[in-house]
């Protein structure tokens, strides 16, 4: 089997890459070097998506069974489009890293592959999408883009070729966004630590390794199709992921549970302030069977805690990422809302 890794040194793509070769695979790695490295191994071809003349270099480099594409990222649309038929002919099938953002109803309301997707035409620039600075509804202009960006591969493949992968939250080792390692480092610090919402809440991120065998998975399978990439409802608590964090740092910290309403009247920001936390009625009812039919398996959340932990103390990310620095409540503002709290003699709420 040779495959063709449209990223391939960073997160998802290096764990696509690192399970391709633990095959036996012959793995291609297209990347412009600038982060990262690839796995022992694979073979590098370097050069930037957005460049024609290093599209064009890449595709005589083939033929490849499948690409599995996990650097669109930013990219818009037609620049997804450009690469995806520069390759068509030199490649068997393309599975595309997408996203949940592409439903029009996501974080609001459940979802499964038959929910209506954002408009977003495959040939689309980078401003498609973009609100004025005066809205005050749903941005949806990143969901946009890769909903157009899937049209694009679409478009290019052909729907039998092509498949869709969506995922929620994917977390594990390698993760550069900094959701799992800022509650890691904040559970490390030990101490009364705010733990948002309740500890029965169901939340569903996907380990990034799952995730990475099942794009592989697709990569041979026949036929194509969409696919949400999510742990099932009902897998993992929020209880289950911050008491892994507690224990995987030492078991020093003591979860003080801060309801709902209580974090959103202090203005606390979802999302980022405190990572994984949303209060919106869909962020963690993603359906996910469609993918488990499929093959899509996946492991316990306090495994995935524990080797991010490993990972992490082992040296972490090569490099800093710009999203790092959106995830984290500041101290002080922490210490207010214990502070609201109170009880400090209360023990934490078991999970």
């Amino acid at each position: 089997m040779r495959i063709l890794v449209l990223g391939g040194t960073w997160f998802l793509g290096r764990a696509v890459a690192e399970a391709a070769l633990a095959r036996g695979w012959e793995v291609t790695v297209f990347h412009r070097g600038r982060t990262g490295t690839p796995p022992d191994g694979a073979r590098t071809v370097h050069g930037d998506r957005t460049v024609a003349a290093d599209l064009a270099r890449l595709a005589g480099e083939g033929r490849w069974d499948a690409v599995v594409d996990t650097s669109a990222g930013e990219l818009p649309p037609r620049d997804v489009l450009a690469g995806a038929r520069l390759l068509e002919p030199v490649a068997g099938r393309y599975v595309f890293t997408s996203t949940v953002n592409a439903y029009r109803g996501w974080p609001d309301e459940p979802l499964s592959e038959d929910s209506l997707l954002l408009d977003g035409p495959p040939d689309a620039d980078g401003d498609y999408g973009r609100l004025p600075a005066d809205w005050d509804g749903p941005d949806w202009y990143y969901g946009r883009q890769k909903a157009g960006a899937e049209r694009a591969v679409t478009s290019a493949f052909g729907a039998a070729l092509t498949v869709i992968l969506r995922p929620g939250v994917i977390l594990g080792p390698g993760e550069y966004v900094g959701r799992l390692p800022w509650w890691l480092h904040r559970a490390e610090q030990g101490g009364r630590m705010i733990a948002p919402g309740s500890p029965e809440k169901a939340i569903q991120p996907v380990d990034v390794r799952d995730v990475a065998d099942f794009a592989l998975l697709q990569a041979t399978a026949e036929g194509g199709g969409a696919y949400n990439c999510a742990a099932p409802v009902g897998h993992s608590t929020m209880g289950d992921f911050l008491t892994a964090c507690v224990l995987a740092t030492g078991g020093e910290a003591q979860l003080v549970w801060a309801p709902d309403k209580l974090l959103v009247d202090h203005g606390v920001s979802q999302w980022t302030e405190l990572p994984l936390w949303r209060t919106h009625a869909g962020v963690w009812r993603v359906d996910s069977t469609r993918a488990q039919a499929a093959g899509l398996t996946c492991r316990p959340l306090s495994e995935t805690v524990a080797d991010t932990w490993a990972w992490l103390r082992g040296g972490g990310a090569p490099v800093t990422h710009p999203r790092q620095a959106e995830h984290g409540i500041a101290p002080e503002k922490e210490a207010s809302l214990l502070a609201v709290l109170g009880r400090t003699d209360q023990p934490p709420r078991a999970s």
